[in-house]
């Protein structure tokens, strides 16, 4: 929406703050219930849900979509959870349903809230623990990133989605891992907390990615030490390039490739740079990300004879 101009009423620079969407009784307070029935009966304002009008009659954007959601509940929810991080930037993630969190003695039942077509569906938690260091000023007010995140690992479908979702806030560099290590000193019941712990300590050792997480794991379990993360090299063109894993002492370079590598510009490109890795006198190994997830036993033992050809000797 446009900026109103500077002597705009009262209603105009509400509606430009929260997108056109406003509750019946801010609208009542700002207008009058009379002027607010005639501009729904002429159709220039929508009723959309109980409690919430839209200044027009056309589909929701993205912005009004969360207002609608964050109006519908109560003026003091706050938008949480992937919702929350997909406004901070985070990319790769579905942001529906919409979750919300509210405090303990908020009136609003915690369930899913069923809301007209054209909305997504809004998902409504209660929180006991909600500082003033978790909340994020904007608008609709959403939790920090760090926060979101630990939320979103909660109410994920599953670990690999959890673990997936902080590595990517920090890959993304939308929070840090000790930001998100913070969070979760203030929320000792989170739901995964654990995992959200372990995942934000991997990215600090440089382990960005569900795959690099997965590779490190796999060191730890077959008790194989562990490689240094995103070392920089420069290609034969000057080029500045990170290995996925490296075992400096030993010489040993490991790209995991996911599904992308299989296209041709990307498969060339990896031929290339592990070219460069031979002719600077490594040695390297390939596997993919399905083999280090599901065939994690073939994987180690082949890093194991390989570290071993270099001179690693395992301890007693």
């Amino acid at each position: 929406m446009r900026l109103p101009a500077p002597d705009a009423d009262e209603v105009e620079w509400i509606l430009f703050e929260q997108s056109g969407v406003l509750t019946t009784a801010q609208a009542e307070r700002l207008l009058s219930p009379g002027k607010v029935r005639h501009l729904l009966a002429t159709g220039r304002w929508r009723r959309w849900c109980r409690g919430v009008l839209v200044s027009h009659p056309g589909e929701l954007n993205r912005p009004q979509q969360l207002w609608v959601a964050v109006l519908s509940v109560g003026e003091d929810a706050v938008l949480a959870g992937l919702a929350a991080a997909a406004e901070a930037g985070l990319r790769g993630f579905s942001a529906d349903p919409i979750d919300l969190l509210v405090r303990p003695d908020h009136t609003t039942a915690v369930a899913r809230r069923r809301l007209p077509p054209g909305m997504p569906g809004v998902r409504v938690h209660r929180t006991s623990v909600l500082p003033a260091e978790h909340i994020q000023v904007a608008r609709p007010t959403r939790t920090t990133t760090a926060r979101s995140l630990v939320d979103a690992a909660g109410w994920a479908r599953g670990d690999d989605q959890a673990r997936a979702l902080v590595a990517a806030g920090c890959q993304q560099r939308l929070t840090t891992p000790g930001e998100i290590i913070r969070v979760t000193d203030r929320m000792p019941r989170a739901r995964r907390r654990a995992l959200v712990v372990e995942t934000a300590r991997y990215a600090e050792g440089g382990a960005t990615a569900l795959s690099e997480i997965d590779l490190v794991r796999l060191c730890h379990r077959y008790h194989l030490p562990a490689p240094d993360l995103q070392e920089r090299r420069r290609d034969a063109a000057g080029r500045t390039r990170f290995l996925d894993a490296y075992w400096r002492g030993w010489r040993l370079h490991v790209e995991v490739d996911g599904a992308h590598h299989m296209e041709v510009r990307h498969w060339e490109a990896d031929m290339a740079r592990q070219n460069d890795v031979w002719i600077a006198g490594d040695r390297i190994l390939r596997f993919s990300a399905g083999q280090v997830r599901h065939r994690p036993v073939e994987v180690a033992a082949q890093l194991r004879r390989a570290l071993e050809a270099v001179g690693w000797k395992p301890m007693p």
